[in-house]
């Protein structure tokens, strides 16, 4: 049986009405790796009995995390879009999934979330340096148990927070030159945060190695 991955949803609203949706670059991405996809519901009353279906899990990009999360305000209105029922699942998934030692993928919003609810804290804006860059974004990497990343990587950049403290257990591996966090692992679990979007750069070999890796850690190789 394919290794079913949840990936949590994000949303927009249409004519007045909310709607729930994964943007198909996660999905390819995953199907890419012979997974099973399930798209993970906001609101669900036992997320939980969901979540043991699953084998591993894509926490995705999308709106900023409320502050509340990781102890501060937004009394400025630094943080955009603020949805909480996704925070609540975000949160859901990244503590069931530390909890019960399944692989986790975080990018963007979702590398945040996992750092956030793992005990760190985010930058609520960092300027626009790092939005709409499409390619050429560069990152210093180091040796780490997870990611054999060149030292220098090229890749893609599409945010305006950023992790600042980094949540225990888990250990800084990238950096923008100006010192923006670009990628965390877990010390010890099979959990993954990466800043960039690497679903939207396909057969890009930073890419390959990220959902490589989270292929061999779903399939526990």
């Amino acid at each position: 049986m394919k290794k079913l991955i949840g990936v949590t949803p994000r949303t927009l609203t249409e004519d007045g009405v909310l709607k729930q949706f994964v943007n198909q670059t996660y999905v390819d991405a995953l199907i890419g790796c012979g997974f099973n996809v399930i798209m993970l519901t906001l609101d669900n009353p036992n997320p939980e009995d969901i979540f043991e279906l699953c084998d591993g899990f894509l926490v995705t990009g999308g709106s900023d995390l409320d502050p509340v999360c990781f102890g501060e305000t937004n009394d400025e209105g630094l943080s955009k879009g603020i949805n909480p029922s996704l925070d609540i699942l975000d949160k859901k998934v990244v503590e069931y999934a530390a909890k019960a030692k399944k692989p986790m993928l975080g990018i963007c919003r979702g590398h945040q979330s996992i750092n956030a609810f793992l005990g760190g804290t985010l930058h609520q804006h960092i300027g626009d340096d790092h939005k709409g860059i499409a390619y050429d974004h560069k990152a210093k990497t180091i040796k780490n148990r997870l990611l054999d990343f060149d030292e220098e990587i090229i890749i893609n950049s599409y945010h305006h927070q950023a992790v600042k403290d980094v949540a225990p257990n888990m250990t800084a591996i990238a950096w923008h030159p100006d010192g923006t966090n670009e990628a965390i692992i877990h010390n010890e679990l099979p959990i993954i945060g990466v800043q960039w979007h690497p679903e939207k750069l396909p057969g890009d070999p930073v890419s390959n190695i990220i959902f490589n890796k989270f292929k061999e850690l779903v399939e526990g190789k």
